[in-house]
């Protein structure tokens, strides 16, 4: 079956999954966190995949939660009779079978590498799905960050603290300020940042590094290292976080922060919340991912 959000490829063992709403900055909507996790069961099935690769399409690898008309792609999930409902939410956060961190957590569980190709905008909950991957691999301009640290939201997969460390992460989850791929490679929050022009190559070369070592190899020194960060509570902060998340989209101030995107637009909703910052859309040029920087990919048939 074709996926809706997505594309999914495989060639010289290497499977590559595209994040396909470039029109929209990937953002992520259902059924975007089931597929990626059917499209990584997918490559972990396939005996000629030795490296997952996870990338987006067009400008930005994923902008976050796609929050455009209030948030009402989630209705099935969040309310009932209209209203936020709590106890669904709670539910369906913590599920590992509905939640979307358990989908995006697909990338920790497989044996087999994942690199996240990031590029353009990597924000919110773009962040927490590629901080899921094994290898973090970004273009210089990259903007990765967490604005709902401000409002609307929480930590989701707690890779930003598994990553950073204490004193980083209290910096960021406070402040909510993005890093840059060089500033994000320069504290350790990712693996690597190149310029863009360099960026696809580079992640070829080590993902034909990894497929060149035995799969078993792979799947235990991966083990070794997950179950290190689960003994360290992994599973409990990603109950705590999504839970969290919720009751943060469901304040006063949140309520204004959604009614003001609904009223006036997406647009200006982030200008109440990043303006006196000064970053994210809110920057000059020079402070945003460069938008000449474009990942093509086919068209889907018509």
């Amino acid at each position: 079956m074709p996926f809706q959000t997505l594309l999914y490829d495989v060639a010289d063992k290497i499977a590559t999954i595209t994040l396909n709403r470039p029109d929209r900055l990937n953002t992520i909507v259902p059924p975007m966190p089931e597929e990626l996790a059917a499209a990584v069961e997918d490559a972990t099935r396939d005996e000629q995949v030795k490296v997952i690769v996870v990338r987006g399409a067009g400008r930005a690898f994923c902008a976050g939660f796609d929050f455009g008309g209030g948030f009402h792609h989630f209705d099935h999930e969040l309310t009932t009779d209209g209203e936020w409902d709590p106890g669904k939410d709670f539910a369906v956060a913590s599920s590992q079978a509905l939640g979307a961190v358990p989908r995006f957590m697909s990338m920790w569980r497989s044996p087999k590498p994942v690199i996240a190709q990031v590029h353009g905008w990597c924000v919110g909950g773009g962040s927490d799905m590629a901080l899921c991957a094994d290898l973090v691999i970004a273009s210089e301009d990259a903007r990765i960050g967490t604005p709902y640290a401000r409002m609307w939201g929480c930590y989701l997969s707690g890779m930003w603290l598994y990553r950073l460390g204490l004193t980083r992460a209290k910096e960021y989850a406070l402040t909510g300020r993005p890093l840059s791929g060089v500033q994000a490679a320069e504290v350790g929050l990712i693996n690597a940042a190149v310029p863009f022009a360099e960026l696809e190559q580079e992640v070829a070369r080590r993902a034909a590094e990894l497929a060149s070592i035995p799969a078993s190899q792979l799947a235990a020194m991966k083990l070794i290292v997950n179950q290190a960060y689960e003994n360290m509570g992994l599973a409990s902060t990603q109950t705590l976080g999504p839970i969290l998340d919720g009751l943060m989209r469901n304040t006063p101030d949140a309520h204004r922060f959604i009614e003001l995107a609904e009223g006036e637009g997406v647009g200006a909703a982030i200008a109440a919340r990043d303006g006196g910052f000064g970053d994210y859309s809110q920057a000059p040029p020079s402070e945003q991912p460069n938008p000449g920087n474009v990942i093509e990919v086919a068209p889907r048939p018509s």
